[in-house]
């Protein structure tokens, strides 16, 4: 019988180790990307576009604002799969356009072709590649044209092997939000180690996941805000997918799960809370959630980050110790999702490293067919 789980519980728990190798990896890098960079970042009028497919693309989500706020330029998150469709909606030819791209191993047709669009529509295009795999095409594209491209390709151990994207993800995350930082690299390595301590606590109470995993629910929604908006995405990515689609989930921000979608908490359903290290967001956040527990259902919740409060229902409280504004606690929040999916896809007898028993999913996306886009659009 083919064992089970060979990779993914080794990446999700490598992380705290890798987010250090990232760090280091990019003060060995800081004077050539900074050589890249700097430039680009004095263009008057530069558009910053954050792309990927998939988890990639919620990359972009989480780190839109935080990236926008350090660089002062306007800074868009646009999928992949969305600029192929659509790119006259998307792309500008007048604006000049730093693209930074997103991909584990950048191969990915949407990728690929995001990236030579940009080129075609863009008078003036430069692009920054956050890549995990020394051998895709987006690395081959950036050494065809370094005058305007630039690939950070991360440690091995961030390319993963299982269908999930863990490590990617985070050490792609952290990558952008330290890149466009305007303070000097070495100043941050307190906070690394910070993030590093975060995920060895979550990682801790694998045991508690693994018990709440056995319990029977269907539904699970995540739920952050700012920032963390995109990990509660990815976090519902993450656990969709690894249960082969037999746990549907949702996410959304705190204010908004109000409007509408609270309608979908019923007694099967799993509150996962991603609270704000920003205490006038967090009264927000907290405000909901106590709504929430007083409700019909008797709703269970994780919450994440904050001390345990009273009257939540909470199967499992994790106090990650938050500063105000710490902005890399979004790293460490994103094990959530993958130890809740990992767990649940072995609760369902699936294998987390393949889950898709239909074959609907598979590491790298495959059967798109890229259609030329038509000159009469672009003019």
């Amino acid at each position: 019988m083919q064992k089970k789980n060979i990779y993914t519980q080794k990446e999700i728990q490598g992380q705290p180790l890798l987010w250090k190798s990232v760090f280091d990896l990019l003060i060995s890098k800081q004077q050539d990307i900074t050589k890249f960079l700097s430039p680009i970042l004095e263009i008057p009028d530069l558009q910053i576009v954050l792309s990927g497919a998939g988890s990639s693309a919620f990359i972009g989500d989480a780190s839109q604002g935080l990236v926008q706020q350090a660089t002062g330029h306007s800074t868009r998150a646009i999928a992949t799969t969305d600029i192929v469709t659509h790119p006259q909606l998307f792309l500008q030819k007048d604006k000049p356009v730093l693209f930074v791209s997103f991909a584990r191993s950048g191969n990915s047709p949407e990728s690929v072709e995001s990236v030579k669009l940009v080129d075609d529509f863009c008078q003036e295009a430069f692009h920054l590649i956050i890549t995990c795999n020394e051998v895709g095409k987006l690395v081959k594209y950036a050494r065809q044209h370094s005058k305007k491209a630039y690939a950070l390709l991360l440690p091995e151990e961030a390319h993963d092997k299982s269908l999930a994207m863990t490590g990617s993800f985070t050490s792609m995350l952290l990558s952008v939000l330290l890149i466009f930082r305007k303070n000097k690299l070495e100043s941050d390595r307190e906070e690394i180690e910070k993030i590093s301590w975060q995920g060895i606590k979550i990682l801790e109470t694998q045991e508690l996941f693994k018990k709440i995993a056995a319990k029977n629910f269907n539904r699970v929604v995540f739920l952050g805000s700012g920032p963390m908006l995109g990990i509660a995405r990815e976090c519902h990515l993450k656990l969709q997918e690894l249960t082969d689609g037999q746990v549907i989930c949702k996410h959304d921000s705190f204010l908004g799960f109000r409007h509408g979608p609270r309608a979908v908490i019923d007694e099967n359903t799993l509150m996962v809370y991603l609270f704000s290290p920003v205490d006038h967001v967090y009264k927000y956040e907290l405000d909901l959630a106590k709504s929430i527990s007083e409700g019909p259902h008797n709703t269970k919740c994780i919450s994440i980050g904050r001390g345990k409060e009273e009257g939540l229902n909470s199967c499992l409280n994790i106090d990650l110790k938050l500063e105000q504004n710490e902005e890399l606690a979004i790293i460490p929040y994103t094990l959530i999702g993958q130890l809740l999916g990992m767990y649940k896809s072995l609760a369902l007898n699936l294998d987390p490293d393949n889950p898709s028993t239909s074959g609907a999913i598979s590491r790298v996306v495959e059967g798109v067919i890229i259609y030329d886009y038509p000159k009469t659009l672009q003019e």
